[in-house]
């Protein structure tokens, strides 16, 4: 999702020295009216002024007193509430008072990550009745508009006073409906996990969404993040070439623009326009292929590549650190509950990247958790859904390893992971129900963070056995026993037949072949023709995996392999 206009910043100074940039006494867009402040902690509230002006915070009875410091930058924490509102707050300095109404105190959350957590209500499959039913007002979004920076920034740039971005905004049919609300509206698994969430903890949600399509994990990390790792020196580098290449990249990036420009508009002519006909007839030769179920034929390609447009001076979607500066840096200290993301596919293109997530995604919620300074908050991410065509081997592709990448980071502490390996589409990495990915999402929210005792997660490997020509594996998770199913529309249905799909297994040569799996008490028993010596086991190990093995609560098993053999990383 790469439609939306960015708006590219560059600020050449750090969060820390804001003296000048902020001699006028204001607080970040976070806060204002409509706002969310998170219950049970100490709030926090900041802003800028002049060096050594005084501040006062009045709100829910109470004052709260401080002063500007040498970096204009002053902070209040405020007192830990329960629940409730509406309220309203007066904020002063020596000059200017600032009045912020309809605050409500609840849970806050930030939906973050790439396109399918971008991917907005007004596009998915059930955005048009869930629109009409927006009517809780005690949901409240904050919409961070798309940027990046080189440098971490203070605050979100200004809207246009009409604008629906950048702002709190009360839930309504006609806020989600707004074409102008972030991408094609708030983000639909942002919005579906904010309304069950408040059904179930009976408190006002605050929704704050930050993503940018595109964009791998590497982006949303600090600078600072960054270098803590000497593994991840590669993306030190690359940003730092941006930086040093700045002014001199910035001079010629209008010619550059120009080129391109005149470029673009004779490969249209001679080329462009009559492609795009042909990529039409093709869209309608998939539709017919899949509607035949024939092969789906080859996209065609143009007769020469389009011209490239030149590099922004201070990067793009995957340059790292830019996404946290610009998106992240301006919010983080802000009082949360939690954090939702959903990525991952960017860090899936090849092999490499997608065995490294292991290192990089971790990296990166631990620095957001220091940056916050408000502990391990709950940080809840939605596992790489099944994608492209169905899998040819039991054991191919780059996705399994961002998968497994995203089952390891499982061993920090408060984080929770659902399973969608069912919910995707092959042609479409974009799959329009986020209803049920959402679902899942709030399964894993009230089971870990906020204590109910639901079943939350489908099985889990725990062990196996081998046993002569077979291999016996034990789950976790089982609760209800095992079932073969499959999704179904919204619904998890039970399969006609016991057989099992998705099982791979490998002998010493380590090539794996279909096997046959079936469900025996609480185990499933694994074999295949031909390997009568067998070491090992993957359970959903590709891409586009064929896999049906779920409890009998509808929830899917998590892929899984049995060996710790490396990627064949070239």
């Amino acid at each position: 999702m790469k439609t939306s206009t960015y708006k590219f910043l560059i600020i050449c100074f750090l969060i820390s020295g804001f003296t000048k940039a902020f001699a006028q006494f204001k607080l970040p867009a976070i806060f204002g009216d409509n706002m969310v402040l998170q219950r049970g902690m100490k709030v926090p509230v900041w802003g800028w002024g002049d060096v050594g002006e005084q501040v006062q915070v009045d709100f829910m009875g109470k004052t709260y007193k401080t002063t500007t410091g040498a970096d204009g930058k002053w902070l209040v924490k405020l007192g830990s509430y329960k629940a409730g509102g509406p309220y309203t707050m007066n904020v002063k300095g020596k000059s200017t008072s600032l009045t912020y109404a309809n605050i409500l105190i609840g849970d806050v959350w930030v939906a973050s990550g790439q396109s399918n957590m971008e991917f907005g209500i007004q596009t998915e499959k059930h955005g048009a009745d869930a629109i009409s039913k927006a009517t809780d007002g005690l949901i409240h979004f904050f919409y961070v508009p798309m940027s990046l920076s080189l440098q971490p920034i203070a605050d979100i740039a200004k809207q246009s006073a009409d604008s629906p971005n950048g702002k709190w905004l009360v839930c309504s049919p006609e806020v989600l409906a707004n074409p102008r609300f972030a991408w094609h509206g708030f983000s639909a698994v942002g919005y579906y996990f904010a309304q069950q969430i408040r059904q179930s903890a009976g408190v006002p949600v605050g929704m704050i969404g930050s993503y940018i399509g595109g964009t791998p994990a590497q982006a949303w990390i600090s600078a600072e993040g960054l270098q803590e790792s000497p593994a991840f020196t590669k993306y030190v580098d690359a940003r730092q070439k941006l930086i040093d290449n700045y002014e001199a990249d910035k001079a010629t990036y209008p010619r550059r623009q120009a080129l391109y420009r005149d470029s673009l508009t004779i490969w249209n002519t001679e080329v462009g326009i009559a492609f795009n006909e042909i990529i039409k007839k093709w869209d309608a030769d998939v539709l017919q292929a899949k509607a035949t179920a024939q092969p789906i034929p080859v996209r065609p390609k143009p007769s020469r590549p389009a011209p490239i447009s030149p590099g922004n001076p201070i990067g793009n979607n995957s340059t790292p650190a830019d996404c946290f500066n610009a998106m992240i840096a301006p919010i983080f200290g802000y009082g949360i509950k939690g954090a939702i993301w959903y990525q991952g596919e960017s860090n899936g293109d090849n092999l490499a990247d997608a065995v490294d997530y292991k290192n990089v995604f971790p990296r990166m919620i631990n620095d957001w958790r220091k940056k916050w300074g408000q502990g391990d908050f709950p940080f809840l991410y939605m596992q790489l859904p099944n994608f492209r065509q169905p899998a040819v081997t039991p054991s191919e592709n780059n996705w399994p390893w961002v998968r497994e990448a995203q089952e390891k980071t499982l061993s920090l502490a408060k984080t929770g992971m659902p399973v969608v390996i069912d919910v995707g589409e092959q042609l479409n990495i974009h799959p329009i129900n986020k209803l049920v990915p959402a679902n899942r999402l709030v399964l894993v929210a009230r089971h870990n963070v906020y204590g109910e005792k639901i079943v939350a997660s489908g099985p889990i490997y725990k062990s196996m056995k081998v046993d002569g020509n077979k291999i016996i594996i034990s789950f976790n998770e089982i609760n209800k026993g095992l079932v073969a199913a499959g999704l179904v529309g919204d619904e998890v249905v039970n399969s006609d037949t016991p057989d099992l799909k998705g099982f791979g297994i490998a002998g010493a040569d380590h090539k794996f072949v279909w096997a046959k799996a079936t469900i025996q008490g609480n185990k499933v028993v694994i074999t295949a023709d031909g390997v009568t010596n067998p070491e090992a086991v993957r359970y959903n190990w590709a891409d586009n995996p064929p896999g049906n093995l779920y409890n009998k609560d509808g929830l899917p098993a998590r892929p899984f392999r049995t060996d710790d053999w490396p990627a064949l990383v070239k």
